[in-house]
């Protein structure tokens, strides 16, 4: 069925391209998917002095009809900065600003750049706790603009607080890397529109508990001094890092929220074939290790969940073409990924010291992994206690299917895991249980032919987690997330002589996310689907793209229980061809939950579809 698919998804890119039929080349001695690529295709144009605005399709933030207190926390240039440390500047609270009550806190980043530069990876953290992880554009020779607006309500009981802000983006400018990256760095402050009580509308006191922001957030990251960014560096799958850490002993609720990013030989991890094909083939510099990655997260050396990341794909990744103006889904606003530990606190209340852990199944050089902690704290109570009752974590089930002759064959990996942790905690808030469990799975077929040059790779993953906390009043809180990724990847590399190729490349890449949220006083769903098409060719001279084109088109939906938004895009040669959007959101919405559990959706009919779906990966496998 997967090779099926394959077979139609190459003859439809093909006709839609159609490219010259070209003789048969040997690149195969690198990886297809080339990364630090310079693009100046435009280098000699002195007639467009305009900058180009760069983006990244996604739903505009619910915002109060409040005036926000807005402050320039940090403006810098970035030029040579690599392997210098972070760009330190001190945060104060808004303590001038007339409200102290916020229901909505956005971090916003300007920048502008101008020459050339490769795609730099850069993070922004408070005190060690990372608030924000991106990509920059890569610029043109008339220079761009490029702005993202993050929704950082969630860090609230941070930002009420004097930090020290860190920001670190490793960047090299000379003869040949022109660009200087030029940054402003916001946030502004929404006055809520009305006092309210976050749980007013459940009578219930015990749901406060689920109900707010976390009290305090601890950094799971490395400490400064530092001449790099603050997250962790895992370079291999042997490597497990930790960080010490200690919590107070009145804790009844923790989160973890996991930050990860992957470079060098891992940027393009899901398309790295098996070590066994490389050894076959004598192939020196393409990087291996199967195209299976799951972070690891431990604490005292127990794993207490999995991350199985979205294939973000940088500006520079594949054809750096494909992204102008359109951005990669996630590029410029890289995602977290939460882990609900509630039920193993009963294992760290008892004030002393403890640590968590991250290593990468299979992982090359490089990983950029930190977290943070987010705990919520019993004010009526010195001490909180609770115990572990069931911990379940199955070996990883997986398994690896290979088919080759010589340079050229298929390689199908399978692989799922689950984890379930089931405790309790006794606060002020009474005795409340809470289970907490994933399942994941994960299918890739990659199919190598044209003497190696060619590669397609159909990648799917299934990301599902569920929370269920039993209140005191036997009541039940439940909260489901559904997530699916999908990349499905092409690309064909011929060699056009004279130190040069020509790249063919066409990408499907997109996110299914549905949650459900129900208790006791009904429920609350919502549901995002972000789907992006490009398609791409390029005459590549050494690292130079000295000619090429790129197009884009994406859908982006959402839908919760008052509010629908969508926008249908597309571009092509940095020029926007179509831009349609659906726009039904109240400007102001005061959510039931406005910390804990983000966006909340609708799932039955999108629970046939992902089974049915997940049924017809399998049947082909």
């Amino acid at each position: 069925m997967a090779f099926f698919f394959l077979s139609i998804l190459f003859l439809a890119f093909f006709s839609l391209l159609q490219p010259p039929l070209f003789s048969t080349a040997t690149l195969h001695g690198t990886s297809l998917f080339r990364s630090h690529l310079i693009t100046q295709l435009d280098s000699s144009s002195k007639n467009n002095a305009t900058p180009t605005t760069y983006f990244e399709v996604t739903k505009p933030i619910n915002l109060p009809r409040t005036n926000p207190c807005s402050y320039l926390v940090l403006q810098h240039d970035f030029g040579y900065t690599y392997g210098k440390p972070p760009v330190l500047a001190n945060y104060t609270s808004p303590s001038n600003c007339p409200s102290q009550k916020f229901s909505k806190i956005v971090l916003e980043w300007n920048a502008t750049c101008k020459g050339r530069q490769f795609d730099r990876i850069f993070g922004v953290w408070l005190s060690g706790v990372e608030i924000f992880r991106s990509c920059t554009a890569e610029p043109r020779a008339n220079g761009i603009v490029w702005t993202v607006k993050k929704d950082i309500t969630r860090y609230y009981s941070l930002l009420m607080t004097n930090q020290t802000l860190a920001v670190y983006m490793g960047n090299i400018v000379d003869s040949t890397y022109t660009g200087a990256y030029h940054v402003k760095l916001f946030i502004h402050f929404y006055p809520a529109e009305e006092k309210y009580s976050d749980y007013k509308q459940n009578p219930d006191y015990s749901y406060k508990a689920f109900d707010s922001g976390a009290d305090l957030i601890l950094p799971i990251s490395r400490n400064m001094p530092l001449n790099d960014g603050l997250w962790f560096e895992v370079e291999n799958s042997t490597d497990v890092l930790s960080k010490e850490f200690k919590i107070p002993q009145n804790a009844y609720r923790a989160v973890l929220e996991i930050y990860v990013s992957f470079h060098e030989n891992d940027e393009f991890w899901y398309s790295n074939p098996p070590n066994d094909y490389i050894s076959a083939n004598n192939l020196t510099d393409t990087p291996g290790n199967g195209a299976f990655r799951e972070i690891v997260v431990s604490v005292d050396d127990v794993m207490v969940g999995a991350v199985w990341p979205f294939t973000v794909i940088y500006t520079g990744g594949v054809n750096p073409l494909l992204w102008r103006p359109i951005s990669g889904i996630g590029s410029f606003d890289l995602p977290s990924y939460d882990i609900e530990i509630t039920p193993f606190l009963g294992k760290i209340l008892d004030g002393n010291a403890h640590k968590i852990s991250f290593s990468v199944t299979n992982a090359l050089n490089v990983w950029y992994i930190d977290a943070n902690l987010h705990l919520w704290l019993d004010e009526k109570s010195i001490k909180t206690e609770g115990k572990l009752l069931k911990y379940s974590s199955l070996p990883l089930s997986f398994s690896l299917v290979t088919n080759f002759t010589g340079i050229d064959g298929s390689f199908l990996t399978n692989a799922s895991r689950s984890i379930t942790l089931i405790g309790w905690v006794k606060s002020s808030y009474g005795n409340i249980s809470t289970k907490s469990a994933q399942g994941l799975s994960y299918s890739n077929y990659m199919v190598m032919g044209n003497e190696g040059n060619l590669q397609i790779v159909d990648h799917i993953i299934y990301f599902n987690d569920t929370v269920d906390v039993m209140m005191p009043s036997s009541s039940v809180l439940s909260l489901e997330s559904i997530k699916k990724f999908l990349l499905l990847l092409y690309t064909d590399n011929v060699d056009k002589g004279n130190e040069s190729y020509a790249s063919i490349s066409n990408i499907t890449l997109g996110f299914d996310d549905t949650r459900v949220k129900t208790s006791k006083y009904g429920s609350s769903a919502c549901s995002t689907e972000n789907m992006q098409n490009a398609q791409g060719y390029m005459l590549v001279k050494g690292r130079l793209v000295v000619s090429g084109l790129g197009s884009s088109q994406q859908v982006y939906k959402y839908k919760d229980d008052s509010c629908f938004y969508s926008r249908n895009i597309s571009s092509s040669n940095y020029t926007i061809l179509h831009d349609k959007v659906s726009d039904s959101c109240p400007r102001s919405i005061l959510s039931r939950w406005p910390f804990s559990f983000g966006k909340l959706w609708s799932v039955p009919a999108r629970r046939v579809f992902l089974a049915s779906h997940f049924g017809d990966i399998k049947v082909g496998a």
